[in-house]
């Protein structure tokens, strides 16, 4: 999204990083970019269980330096993906 009318960065580093505004204002994240690396390793788990629960997720993603939602949202897309080409 643009930033326009001359406001500064927000703090902690590029857009793509921070979490979500707080109130509400332009409440949409970028898109993450997984490495391959990330993918393979998302890819694995997925094909040996495709729901995680909550102790498996925060386990991946503190394996794989992400978010735990962001691990939730991969799953959710994946499955999504499956049921698609079936």
């Amino acid at each position: 999204r643009p930033r326009g009318e001359g406001q500064p960065p927000p703090e902690g580093g590029p857009e793509c990083s921070c979490p979500e505004e707080p109130g509400g204002r332009g409440g949409r994240r970028l898109r993450t970019a997984f490495s391959a690396e990330q993918l393979s390793t998302l890819e694995s788990s997925f094909q040996r269980q495709q729901y995680l629960g909550a102790a498996e997720r925060r386990k991946l993603a503190g394996r794989m330096r992400l978010s735990e939602v962001q691990i939730k949202t991969w799953f959710q897309n994946r499955r999504m993906k499956l049921k698609r080409q079936m």
